[in-house]
């Protein structure tokens, strides 16, 4: 059986996930993000524990069918976004390849769960990305903004500063400055 499992982002949430399976002594035969492959006989009360382990740890079930497909489109942005080869293609098109489900239903259904549109949420996406490369210090702006799908680093700086409220520039000497204030 497929459970649905939301705020699952990376392969740290993924292992957290199948120690917490372990831990309610449920049998699974594949974790992914977003989502879990248990054992069909599992008891409710097994789930129910699962439950409890896994709001601990900020995830939580998805049991409803819409909020599952939100998750998905989540899950497919967030490919999108971090993938060099995906980010270059249509979004729209890219997101009804890996849900399955007409992009007008999607984009609907997604509106009224999270109260802001797929797009909106897209570009948040792509600025976290940009955040974390520019934190890691190992890409020029241009490099960065190539990597991350702009067509130049005047639109990545424009669609920075809107979001953020600071230029890129901006961003890295603020984010320093309070780095260096955690360390006293």
């Amino acid at each position: 059986m497929e459970i649905a499992i939301r705020n699952m982002v990376c392969r740290q949430c993924v292992n957290t996930v199948k120690r917490l399976l372990a831990e309610a002594n449920i049998t699974y035969s594949n974790v992914e993000l977003g989502k879990a492959e248990i054992d069909d006989n599992t008891t409710q009360d097994k789930l129910q524990a699962f439950d409890c382990l896994l709001n601990r740890e900020g995830f939580e079930r998805i049991l409803d069918p819409e909020s599952a497909l939100v998750e998905k489109v989540k899950l497919s942005v967030l490919h999108h976004v971090r993938n060099e080869n995906d980010n270059r293609h249509n979004l729209s098109e890219c997101i009804y390849n890996d849900v399955g489900v007409n992009y007008d239903t999607i984009s609907r259904v997604f509106s009224a769960k999270e109260g802001r549109t797929i797009e909106k949420y897209y570009i948040t996406q792509k600025i976290e990305w940009v955040k974390e490369l520019l934190n890691y210090g190992d890409l020029t702006l241009s490099e960065i903004a190539y990597k991350t799908g702009y067509s130049s680093v005047a639109h990545l700086s424009r669609q920075f500063k809107s979001v953020t409220g600071f230029t890129p520039t901006e961003y890295l000497k603020t984010s320093r400055e309070r780095e260096n204030l955690n360390e006293i």
